[in-house]
């Protein structure tokens, strides 16, 4: 008689747990109690290498254990904060995680085998270790495998059940190094940050306990922020001016393009513009007709969706990931976290694309792919452990909640779109000479809208140009000068910072939420109603009171060498050993002169704040914090067309300051535009956000006493594109008055 074996399946989550279980029992499957309320226990009868087999399946909660101290360590007055580099450290259990724990101990004394089926990245890796760890205290005699899967379907759960491998101890041993530096760096620079500000700076209320917190990947990504805050403070806008030349055919007014783009020269543009005058005709150089491809996406990899999550849904990239994982544990889409962008040359795209051949919005266009076969365009990146992200199964809005019905549906557009064909189009290309100098209009016929007809966050438009014939003369042309300013950058939204974590490699696709949310969880810096960020006081202050000591701490590079020592642990190339005593001797060299140096930081941040209560002692108020913007007009013989939006920034900032100008000149120049606007990040309420000086027109005081703002009249009628001055207030402010004058 052959004997039943007994095995113990432990999955990251309750939600993978139940799925497999379900798999594996075709539906079968008994469910009890663990100690965990939200930890079930699933009991099946199955096959185990040839075996019958009964399993227990079961979850933890994410990781198991955790690094700290010893108790007397956390008294942060009473130890040498340096201390904190060579302390003893202990991982044990959290409390929290003890009814977990416990289930899987009595568990594993039933059992002789145990299959770890947490996620197969580096932080499931070592989840799975943790989880070993407890079981083994239950029972030293497991014996231990690894199942890698990376969706919650039946045919990759079964082929992870016939392909079981070990846990890799070097993935293992890299995240304990960085989880071991991670406490040791974050601990030594929190607490000498915390303590010196509770003492020193006046942004902290008496017995105020703000933790002022410091981590490798967190000073960076807040760095990403206040260098684009800086760039945008010390960008000094600079004039320039460029000819246009329009053409009124067929009904259609055609502005081209002046092939020298522009020139920041003012007298050499008026010496061009009388050239081209002077000439008083043009010719058509060439015509030309090519075709016009515009690409369908690549695979779709974690970063690319967390930025189209923030950038088409609106939504944070936490959010974003929370969702993508939630479908992926109740197997609607493949594992999330991955940075994979190329699907393997024998994955079955067919299959998964004919899933979708009868829903009511992209049936037909799955369909039509099945009829030429996916395609899908490829990137260059692979993990070697899980594809791109795709949909498993077909859902419609009933089966899912509305923000998981946003995200399931923007996977599966991807998806058909990345398996589709590209767009194609025929642009035409119109060259005119007016003396030596040369115009280029261009105009576009979309042919074949290809994976657009599924794609609706890009666009690409139609553009209708007249007709043009090469050699002919055109004397019946409109010549204008146009003159703008070059413009600051705009502040990081959090799709752009998602970005530049990715290129400088800050945290993994995994944690770069996380590190966002402590930013703007720590108050270093604020989150404008457009998604922009804008840095507070503090986060200015670290950064550069560390620039001042000598030390890059916001710059990427300490971050960026230490993620590629851990990918070498994962090689073998290095120890974890190695790494540890590397890292901390660097950082604790740092530490040092940061230590003897830390008035820096404390006078630092008190100066922004001496800046700021100066501002705002002389700066009329401004209601909610709302922006102020100016606009300037000139014109030559014709109107000047600029309007400047007086609620581009929300109420975090306090000052905007954005100019147009537009001008027109000669008997035959047209009303000047080529406006441009530019944006300073302001400041942020209760003190804790940078405040600039307001931007007014002091020539045009309206009856508050304050600068008035110039706009332009947009409502159809015998006034639109008319200017006129009123209240610099916003939109709506209960104390906006009712001035109004029409600009000369």
């Amino acid at each position: 008689m052959v004997s039943m074996r007994r095995l113990l399946y432990v999955a990251e989550k309750n939600d993978v747990a139940k799925g497999v279980a379900n798999i594996l029992s075709k539906g079968a499957m008994q469910r009890r109690e663990g100690r965990s309320k939200f930890n079930k226990i699933y009991q099946l009868q199955g096959q185990f290498q040839g075996q019958p087999a009964l399993i227990s399946v079961t979850s933890v909660s994410g990781h198991l254990m955790g690094n700290d101290f010893a108790a007397d360590m956390k008294r942060w007055e009473s130890n040498p904060i340096e201390s904190c580099f060579d302390a003893p450290v202990y991982t044990t259990v959290p409390e929290n995680m003890e009814p977990i724990a416990r289930t899987l101990r009595e568990e594993s004394n039933k059992v002789d085998t145990l299959v770890i089926w947490t996620d197969c990245d580096r932080e499931g890796e070592n989840i799975g270790a943790e989880i070993v760890k407890v079981c083994r205290e239950g029972n030293r005699h497991l014996d231990v495998y690894r199942a890698k899967f990376s969706e919650v379907t039946s045919a990759a759960i079964n082929r992870a059940i016939q392909n079981l491998g070990r846990l890799d101890q070097r993935i293992v041993d890299a995240v304990d190094c960085r989880s071991e530096l991670d406490l040791r760096i974050g601990a030594a620079f929190t607490r000498l940050q915390t303590l010196h500000l509770q003492r020193r700076s006046r942004l902290f209320a008496s017995g105020d306990k703000q933790v002022v917190s410091y981590g490798s990947c967190q000073f960076p990504t807040l760095g990403f922020v206040v260098e684009r805050y800086k760039e945008i403070e010390s960008f000094i806008p600079e004039p320039y001016w460029r000819l246009i030349v329009e053409v009124t055919r067929e009904g259609m007014k055609v502005e081209f393009a002046w092939d020298r783009v522009r020139l920041f020269n003012h007298e050499a543009v008026d010496v061009l513009y009388d050239e081209c005058r002077d000439e008083g005709r043009g010719i058509v150089e060439e015509v030309t007709k090519k075709p016009k491809s515009r690409w369908r996406p690549t695979a779709l990899d974690t970063v690319e969706l967390e930025k189209l999550g923030v950038r088409k849904l609106k939504m944070s990239a936490k959010e974003v990931m929370s969702i993508a994982e939630k479908l992926y544990s109740n197997g609607w889409i493949s594992y999330p976290r991955t940075e994979t962008n190329k699907f393997p040359k024998d994955f079955n795209l067919n299959n998964l694309v004919a899933l979708h051949n009868g829903d009511q919005q992209w049936g037909a266009f799955a369909a039509e792919i099945g009829q030429r076969g996916a395609n899908p365009r490829n990137g260059n990146k692979s993990d070697e452990a899980h594809p791109p992200i795709h949909p498993l199964k077909h859902a419609t809005q009933a089966n899912l909640q509305p923000r998981e019905w946003q995200v399931y549906e923007l996977v599966v557009r991807h998806f058909l779109a990345c398996c589709s064909w590209d767009a194609k189009g025929q642009e035409t290309k119109v060259t005119l000479m007016v003396g030596e100098e040369k115009f280029v209009a261009t105009g576009l016929q979309i042919e074949d809208k290809g994976y657009m007809e599924v794609y609706p966050y890009d666009k690409w438009s139609d553009k209708q140009l007249p007709r043009f014939t090469r050699g002919e003369e055109i004397t019946d042309f409109m010549l204008r000068i146009a003159d703008g300013e070059t413009t600051a950058p705009l502040l990081l939204n959090e799709a752009d910072l998602i970005s530049l974590m990715d290129k400088y490699g800050i945290g993994t696709d995994a944690t770069h939420a996380e590190h966002i949310e402590k930013i703007k969880e720590r108050k270093y810096v604020g989150v404008q109603p457009d998604g922009r960020f804008l840095p507070g006081f503090l986060g200015l202050a670290l950064v550069d009171a560390y620039d001042e000591m000598g030390y890059a701490m916001s710059k990427p590079q300490l971050r960026a060498d230490l993620e590629k020592q851990l990918e070498a642990i994962c090689k073998g190339e290095r120890t974890k050993q190695e790494v540890l005593e590397e890292q901390l001797g660097k950082y604790r060299a740092i530490f040092v002169q940061s230590e003897a140096n830390q008035h820096l930081i404390s006078a630092t941040l008190n100066r922004y704040m001496d800046s700021n209560a100066s501002l705002a002692a002389t700066a009329p108020a401004v209601a909610g914090g709302a922006p102020r913007g100016r606009g300037r007009g000139r014109g030559r013989g014709a109107s000047v067309v600029a309007q400047i939006p007086t609620n581009a920034v929300p109420p975090v900032a306090a000052s905007t300051r954005g100019r147009g100008r537009g001008r027109g000149r000669g008997a035959n120049a047209a009303a000047g535009g080529g406006g441009a606007t530019r944006g300073r990040g302001g400041a942020g309420g209760g003190g804790a956000f940078p405040r600039a000086p307001p931007v007014t027109n002091d020539q045009k005081p309206c009856m508050c006493g304050i600068g008035s703002t110039l706009r332009t009249v947009q409502k159809e009628g015998p006034n639109k594109g008319r200017q006129f001055w009123t209240c610099n207030k916003p939109m709506g402010a209960p104390d906006k008055c009712n001035y109004f004058e029409w600009a000369a």
